[in-house]
C-alpha cells in the first residue's frame, strides 16, 4: 500500500502515550509499504526530523509555531475560544499550510489509504470521507470529565463551552470519516453511541515485552512510580489528587515512603510538590523512562480524568512491577483487578492497595507475572499492528 499519514507533529523526542503508539505501528507498517508522512515541524525539534527515515519514505514538514501553554498568545487563543465554534485545543492546529500541502499531495499521488492520526489535524484534510480517522482517545469525554472536577466556577464554565464544542466537532468528524478506528471497544461503543458512528472499530494498544524487561539487578530509585507527561492536565490533577488524598494514608502507615514522578515539562505545581517534600523527585524529561519502572516497587496511575488507553499500564507490566490504578487510570484495558493489577477510586482504597504491594513482596510478585502474562500472550506490537493493517485494507 501507498498511505498518506498525517499527524501534528514528528515522533521523536517520543515521550507521550500517542507518539509510542503510532511510532510502534508506523515502524512496522513501513517495513511492508510506502509511508508518506505529513505534519509540522515544530522549531525547536529538530530530531523529529532527522530521526523521521525510522517510520516512513518521505516526509512533508510543515512550519507551524505552537503557542506555549504559560505564553500570551496561548492566553489570546483561550480568549479566542470564547467565540470560535471550533474547540481551542482542535483550533491551535489550524493551517491554511498543511492544508494545501494535503490538497497537492493527493492531488499528485494515488493513495491506497489516507490516515488521520488524532483528531487535532482533521481541520487541515480536504476531503474527510477519504480518510481513516485513527482516534486515540474520545476527546469529549476527556472534557466532560474536567468540567465535572474543575477546582473553580469559572474553570467549570470554560471547561464546559469546550466540552460542548468538543463533543459536536468530534462527532462532525467521527461520521464524516471514511471509518474511525478506536484505541479500544470501549472508545468504540462510546463512539457509536455518542455520535452514531456505524463505521468504527477497535485496535488494541501494545507494547514491546524485550525493550522493557527488566535487567537482574536495578538501581532501587522509589517505592512508587508515575510516569507520564507533566503538562498534561489529566496528569497534573491525577498526581495531585493522590498527594493530597491518598499519600498521607500511605505515610500514615510507611513514613518513608518515595515517590517518583517521571515525566516531560513538569508544571510549576508538580514541581512544588518536589520542593515542600524531600521523599518526592520530580524528573523532569528523562532519556530512557525503563530504569524509572525497574527501580520502583509499585507503579501508580491515579488519573480522573483522560481517554483511550494507557499505555504506561502495559509497559509497567512488561517491565513486571504491579499497577495500581484508577478505573479511568485503566479504561479500556483487558484487565483483572484483584489479578493483575489494582483498580481502586477511593483515595483510602488507592492507599491501602498500595501499602498492601509495598509490605508484600510476594504479592508484587504474582501480580507482576499475571500482568507480563497477560501482556505478552495477546499484545505484542506487531499483533497489533497487523489489525491495524486489515483494517486499512478493508475497502468495504
Amino acid at each position: 500500500m501507498k498511505l498518506l499519514w498525517v499527524k501534528s507533529d514528528f515522533l521523536h523526542p517520543t515521550n507521550r502515550g500517542g507518539q509510542i503508539r503510532t511510532l510502534e505501528m508506523l515502524k512496522r507498517l513501513h517495513r511492508r509499504h510506502e509511508v508518506h508522512y505529513v505534519c509540522f515541524a515544530m522549531p525547536d525539534l529538530a530530531e523529529g526530523l532527522a530521526r523521521c527515515g525510522e517510520y516512513c519514505t518521505r516526509a512533508y514538514p510543515v512550519p507551524h509555531v505552537l503557542a506555549e501553554k504559560t505564553s500570551l498568545a496561548f492566553v489570546g487563543q483561550l480568549l479566542g475560544g470564547l467565540l470560535s465554534s471550533l474547540p481551542v485545543s482542535v483550533s491551535r492546529y489550524r493551517s491554511a499550510a498543511m492544508r494545501d500541502k494535503i490538497f497537492d499531495l493527493v492531488k499528485a499521488e494515488k493513495f491506497d489509504a489516507i490516515v488521520c492520526d488524532f483528531l487535532f489535524p482533521a481541520p487541515n484534510i480536504p476531503d474527510l470521507a477519504s480518510c481513516v480517522l485513527f482516534q486515540h482517545n474520545v476527546e469529549a469525554m476527556i472534557w466532560k470529565r474536567h468540567v465535572e472536577h474543575a477546582s473553580s466556577g469559572p474553570r467549570r464554565l470554560y471547561f464546559g463551552l469546550q466540552a460542548n464544542r468538543m463533543l459536536a466537532y468530534e462527532g462532525q468528524v467521527c461520521r464524516a470519516a471514511q471509518r474511525v478506528i478506536a484505541v479500544s471497544e470501549q472508545d468504540a461503543n462510546t463512539m457509536r453511541s455518542l455520535y452514531r458512528v456505524t463505521r468504527v472499530d477497535a485496535v488494541p494498544t501494545g507494547v514491546e515485552l524485550d525493550y522493557f524487561a527488566p535487567p537482574p539487578e536495578s538501581e532501587p530509585l522509589a517505592d512508587l512510580v508515575f510516569v507520564g507527561s507533566m503538562d498534561w492536565m489529566p496528569n497534573i490533577d491525577g498526581i495531585r489528587w493522590f498527594a493530597d488524598q491518598a499519600l498521607p494514608r500511605i505515610r500514615k502507615r510507611k513514613p518513608d515512603c518515595s515517590v517518583a514522578i517521571a515525566g516531560r515539562k513538569p508544571s510549576a505545581e508538580i514541581q512544588a510538590l518536589a520542593k515542600s517534600d524531600p521523599l518526592i523527585r520530580v524528573t523532569g524529561t528523562v532519556p530512557d523512562i525503563r530504569p524509572w519502572l525497574w527501580g520502583s516497587a509499585v507503579s501508580i496511575v491515579p488519573l480522573r480524568i483522560g481517554g483511550g488507553t494507557r499505555l504506561k499500564i502495559y509497559e509497567a507490566m512488561a517491565a513486571k512491577i504491579p499497577v495500581v490504578s484508577t478505573t479511568v487510570g485503566a479504561e479500556g484495558l483487558d484487565i483483572e483487578s484483584g489479578r493483575n493489577i489494582h483498580i481502586a477510586d477511593d483515595p483510602k482504597d488507592f492507599a491501602d492497595r498500595c501499602i498492601a504491594l509495598l509490605e508484600d513482596e510476594g504479592q508484587r510478585s504474582a501480580m507482576a507475572a499475571a500482568a507480563w502474562d497477560m501482556v505478552a500472550t495477546r499484545y505484542s506490537w506487531e499483533v497489533v499492528t497487523q489489525k491495524f493493517e486489515e483494517l486499512l485494507l478493508d475497502r468495504k
